[in-house]
């Protein structure tokens, strides 16, 4: 999900009072003091750079001929200060092509320069399974991604990487398609089982069933093999980088790299906003772990299949037995489906962050896994929506701090979307209530002392979305974010106002979050130059622009 942003960035004068409204119409009187510039570097239009090899365009020689010094906006960090919230932005998702280049490099690099520039922290990227392992099992290339290492390692800045094991396309905000591994889909296509598959026989490609988690169906492996092995040829390879240039890495646990079930896919309008979704048990896998649950506490009837009564992908909870105010989730067999159904959801996403930490134990990167902001239905008293992914979050039970106590037992950072979202912006029918959520997760971490960072969900650029991150966070009461990843670098990212937006948001997350607006547009504005601002200079515009 994601936040939009322009480019004039602000350059406040001297002592300049701006008299701004607050979310509620509230005035608000902030004063600004003067920025010392930063030096910002602009790409040279040399006709000799096309010809540099990627080696030569790291060297330190070439890079003081290549690059002179622009007027930047200063963003003062304080390193010492315990409040400050560090901003990563996460590249694109096709950063890496299908042909296992780095896609424009050109571009990448000058957006990594304004990046830079702006106060960010660093960039997130996605180590796609479905590129690095193309080729066949145990047969890696991570040279795209060295490059980009390398790259991001010159400017100065820090790298999240995260270890997709999904594929990408079908959900929202996917804008290219990248499917699993070609050997991996062989096998499904001999065994259909291996992926989710709901009530229909509806099978789902995104991520291989966790039904399967220790089952020898890969080649000889077992999928939680196959990933350890994946993560274990990334250390091997980036050792070097580990703890100083990649910080961190988040580690995929299901779609969308989330912890969570496929239950509401957008592919072929399978799914739409706001529908309860459906549960995702019915391969052969899922149903002998049912069966077995059921089995071992006198209940055979209860593990032929989920409920018979929990609706389709774009119901209501009131359309349903199950989910309706008073439905079957709220009996002794909706309890015990429940618990089965997301015990089993902890427990892959257990087994694969231990393995992930004794692999990268002693690297000094932080582990952080993901979980999704599911904020429609959230105001129903069932959590519909909640249920069908995988979080037993309900009226009378907290889904999210068992979540919580797993990833703070391993030291692993609690990632949440969503962070950009207010009630008020969501529609009535829908029952949404992200800022209900977020505060449920806060409060979730609190308690189970692990650390929480955040994302937004949707693609925004305005400052009412920024204004209500910051809020969020905001660490006086112990439960603010550690960091935050806004998604994602594009175009728009740095035109005018909304490259403004993003670089007066970095400059307050710097401090702490502990203003909750962001000041107006100068008059003026400035000439930030990033290679695809300024319409007059074309030709840097060709080399730099990202597509």
């Amino acid at each position: 999900m994601a936040l939009t942003l322009r480019s004039s960035t602000s350059f406040i004068n001297q002592k300049e009072t701006k008299v701004l409204k607050t979310s509620d119409d509230i005035p608000a009187t902030v004063s600004f003091s003067k920025f010392k510039p930063l030096v910002r570097l602009r790409a040279k239009n040399s006709m000799q750079e096309a010809h540099h090899t990627r080696e030569n365009s790291f060297n330190e020689a070439s890079r003081s001929e290549k690059w002179e010094k622009v007027l930047a906006p200063s963003v003062a960090h304080n390193h010492n200060d315990s409040k400050r919230v560090p901003v990563y932005v996460m590249l694109p998702l096709d950063t890496v092509t299908m042909e296992g280049r780095l896609n424009k490099p050109r571009a990448m690099n000058a957006s990594l320069m304004a990046l830079k520039s702006a106060g960010v922290e660093g960039v997130m990227v996605d180590a796609w399974w479905g590129l690095v392992e193309k080729d066949g099992p145990l047969k890696y290339n991570w040279e795209p991604y060295a490059e980009l290492v390398q790259m991001v390692q010159m400017h100065g800045l820090k790298l999240q990487v995260v270890m997709s094991f999904h594929q990408c396309g079908g959900n929202v905000g996917d804008n290219c398609s990248i499917p699993l591994p070609p050997w991996v889909l062989e096998e499904i296509s001999k065994n259909p089982e291996l992926v989710y598959t709901d009530r229909s026989g509806r099978r789902n490609p995104e991520y291989i069933s966790l039904g399967c988690d220790s089952v020898p169906v890969l080649r000889g492996r077992t999928p939680l093999q196959v990933y350890s092995d994946y993560m274990r040829s990334f250390r091997d390879r980036f050792r070097d980088y580990l703890g100083s240039v990649i910080v961190e890495i988040q580690v995929g646990m299901g779609p969308c790299g989330e912890l969570r079930y496929p239950s509401y896919p957008e592919t072929n309008g399978t799914w739409r906003f706001p529908g309860i979704g459906e549960f995702q048990c019915y391969d052969k896998y899922m149903k002998a772990s049912l069966a077995a649950a059921a089995e071992d506490i006198g209940k055979k009837e209860w593990g032929g299949g989920g409920p018979h009564d929990s609706g389709q992908y774009n119901q209501f909870p009131e359309d349903t037995g199950f989910f309706k105010r008073e439905g079957t989730w709220n009996t002794e067999y909706g309890q015990f489906f429940l618990e089965w159904y997301s015990g089993k959801l902890l427990e892959h996403g257990e087994r694969i962050l231990v393995s992930a930490k004794g692999i990268f134990q002693t690297t000094g990167v932080k582990l952080s896994g993901k979980v999704a902001g599911i904020h429609w239905h959230y105001r129903a008293r069932s959590h519909a929506a909640e249920l069908t992914a995988g979080y037993y979050n309900t009226r009378h039970n907290d889904g999210y701090l068992p979540i919580a106590r797993m990833l703070a037992k391993h030291g692993v950072v609690f990632n949440f979307t969503c962070m950009e979202m207010k009630d008020r912006e969501q529609p009535d029918f829908a029952y949404c209530s992200p800022e209900g959520l977020v505060h449920q997760v806060k409060m979730a971490t609190t308690t189970a002392r692990a650390e929480l960072a955040g994302e937004n969900a949707l693609e925004r650029y305005d400052a009412d979305a920024y204004a209500q991150v910051l809020s969020t966070s905001k660490s006086e009461s112990g439960s603010g974010l550690a960091a935050f990843t806004y998604l994602r670098m594009n175009k728009r990212l740095f035109e005018g106002d909304n490259w403004r937006h993003l670089v007066d948001f970095v400059r307050n997350m710097s401090e702490g979050g502990r203003r909750e607006r962001l000041p107006a547009a100068d008059s003026h504005g400035s000439d930030l130059y990033v290679g695809h601002i300024k319409a007059t200079r074309e030709k840097h515009t060709q080399e730099a622009a990202l597509v």
